[in-house]
């Protein structure tokens, strides 16, 4: 999927360095407050939260502030999802609503980034319906923000990016990051997909698959542990392809070995499992880890040999079913996430109702639930799809409402039980700690502000859906 661009940027003349120097000097003269002021939306997957810290990371280079407030800001920054069309369309409409503030605002500078700037059909659209904006970049030239940053700002005009296929199969290590959060973490291990599912973008917008050298993810790995983060995920398309293109091959599992042996009181995680590159190894390691948490997130998608083919996704029910029935074996309290789609094109009911059968006979924690979006160059968007919208829409309410006596059921098992918790937060006004158990469960219990980030112990005291409720235990 190229995008029709003006003629590409050529190759740097200048270090990262003078780029971030220059343009810390520039804003200084154009902000509009004490200090430039920078803010970032950020759609979609855990991905594009990650490419976003390593935006901000940047930017605070330059010499950037954050803020949440549009008004105050200098630098405006939309990094995009392109997985369902109306994402897509919330992009859209929330760009045009800048437009006012920058018809008061000249100044300001507007960027659109992510996954949609890969696909032909929106860059074009933000091309020719928003000329406001002044800086559009793809996924693969991230690192080469501030090069882009800088033209835009010193030639006064628009900068349309993407990567070429030299770039695309780049990975560039050492850029800043600059996380949001303070006990969680998020930690990039590989980029890309090779599995081409039939309804995803993905492939033509990330790239193919390319893993990090296992030296520079135990690096950062270590400074986000000595950083006291306690949550860490590790992040990928498909994190169980991880390592198969390297010049001295590296399974996943034995990443996630390495990593677990790292000294320190942190709980690690890890998605996206693809479960036809799922193995009894990764369970293994799974159930034998220190820090290795027993949260699994394995989407199925569907419970319909007929649908999975025609998905693309190179497993079968049975298959699946075994790979469960085997961790839960392992992992005798496993926690399972799933994500479904469901109406996808010449989907029947009857074939949906096999979904239905698959989650009552797995039990999963929680499911994640989309109705099918087609997206443009997919194969998935050129099959038939006669059922109607309203239709799915009652199929995903049938589902939902299945999956909410199976949470009920399993929260339920919960009570009495002691679970030690990560407290995230605290709702100043009823008193309640947010926390997440080991099995990623939200637990709501009375406690002071000074435990937001601290591992406790709370007994379980009652339950709803995927909520639990308890109280300390000292």
């Amino acid at each position: 999927m190229q995008t029709n661009q003006p003629a590409r940027l050529p190759e740097p003349e200048h270090p990262p360095e003078f780029y971030l120097s220059e343009i810390k000097n520039i804003m200084q003269v154009r902000r509009r407050g004490e200090a430039p002021m920078a803010l970032i939306h950020t759609y979609g997957c855990q991905q594009n939260v990650a490419d976003s810290e390593k935006i901000k990371g940047l930017l605070a280079q330059m010499g950037f502030f954050f803020t949440e407030n549009e008004e105050e800001a200098d630098f405006i920054l939309f990094n995009t999802c392109a997985v369902r069309g109306h994402a897509e369309n919330r992009v859209f409409g929330n760009v045009g609503a800048v437009k006012e503030l920058k018809h008061r605002h000249p100044q300001l500078i507007v960027a659109v980034c992510g996954c949609m700037m890969e696909e032909q059909q929106a860059s074009e659209h933000i091309r020719r319906k928003f000329p406001f904006v002044n800086l559009v970049f793809g996924t693969h030239v991230l690192h080469r923000f501030p090069e882009l940053f800088w033209t835009a700002l010193t030639e006064s005009r628009r900068v349309f990016e993407r990567g070429d296929e030299q770039e695309d199969a780049r990975i560039v290590e050492g850029l800043p990051v600059r996380r949001d959060g303070t006990s969680r973490a998020w930690l990039t291990v590989m980029y890309g997909c090779d599995n081409f599912c039939s309804y995803c973008i993905v492939p033509y917008v990330r790239g193919r698959e390319r893993s990090r050298e296992p030296e520079a993810i135990l690096q950062e790995f270590r400074s986000v542990v000595d950083g006291g983060y306690k949550d860490i995920t590790l992040l990928g398309q498909n994190v169980n392809s991880y390592g198969k293109k390297l010049a001295k091959p590296v399974s996943f599992a034995e990443l996630l070995r390495m990593l677990d042996a790292v000294d320190g009181d942190y709980r690690l995680r890890f998605m996206t499992s693809h479960p036809k590159d799922a193995t009894h190894e990764l369970i293994d390691t799974m159930a034998a880890g220190r820090h290795i948490s027993h949260h699994l997130h394995l989407p199925v998608q569907s419970g319909s040999n007929r649908v999975l083919k025609e998905m693309n996704r190179r497993y079968t029910r049975e298959k699946y079913l075994e790979l469960v029935e085997y961790a839960r074996k392992k992992i005798p309290d496993l926690s399972l996430t799933t994500d479904i789609i469901v109406g996808f094109p010449g989907e029947t009911y009857e074939e949906f109702r096999e979904t239905v059968s698959l989650i009552r006979e797995v039990g999963f924690t929680s499911l994640f639930t989309f109705i099918y979006s087609p997206r443009e160059g997919t194969r998935a968007a050129l099959l038939p799809d006669p059922i109607p919208a309203e239709e799915k829409s009652k199929w995903l309410q049938e589902l939902c409402a299945e999956q909410e006596k199976i949470s009920a059921v399993r929260c339920a098992g919960e009570v009495g039980k002691t679970c030690r918790v990560l407290v995230e937060s605290r709702n100043e006004k009823n008193g309640l700690l947010t926390g997440r158990t080991d099995g990623n469960v939200v637990v709501l219990f009375p406690g002071e502000k000074g435990m937001v980030g601290n591992f406790v112990n709370v007994k379980i005291t009652a339950a709803r859906n995927w909520i639990l409720s308890g109280e300390l235990i000292q």
